[in-house]
């Protein structure tokens, strides 16, 4: 039982889901874009959006550029937000020459070890 009275029958760790590959642990990256905590993203965000088609990879699409825009219009977004709950723009390019705005959420919150961590995730994700 834990402190509320509650017996817990199961937790799922965030290292659990990262090893399942629920999420992928994409910190190096967002690094890079100034972003202090981990962040992960769904498998649902990075297979829909992120890893380019064949035909889009033959353009110039790459997994590098387009978790790049995902991660730098998040940062951009969260310079303008207080609150851990958050949903903000990309720009995909979906096929030849068309662009699709795809809505994407954010949450911040505790993770394994109670410190800030990152999770960027498709709309209706949880």
């Amino acid at each position: 039982m834990n402190e509320n009275g509650f017996e817990i029958v199961s937790v799922y760790t965030r290292a659990q889901a990262i090893e399942d590959g629920v999420l992928l642990d994409v910190t190096s990256t967002a690094k890079e874009t100034g972003i202090r905590f981990p962040v992960a993203v769904t498998a649902g965000l990075w297979n829909k959006y992120i890893v380019p088609s064949g035909i889009l990879r033959d353009e110039g699409q790459s997994i590098q550029g387009r978790l790049w825009d995902v991660l730098w219009m998040f940062r951009n977004a969260a310079s303008h937000c207080s609150k851990s709950l958050m949903v903000f723009k990309v720009l995909f390019l979906i096929e030849n020459d068309v662009m699709e705005e795809v809505k994407l959420k954010s949450i911040c919150g505790p993770g394994d070890t109670w410190d800030p961590v990152i999770t960027i995730m498709l709309p209706e994700e949880d």
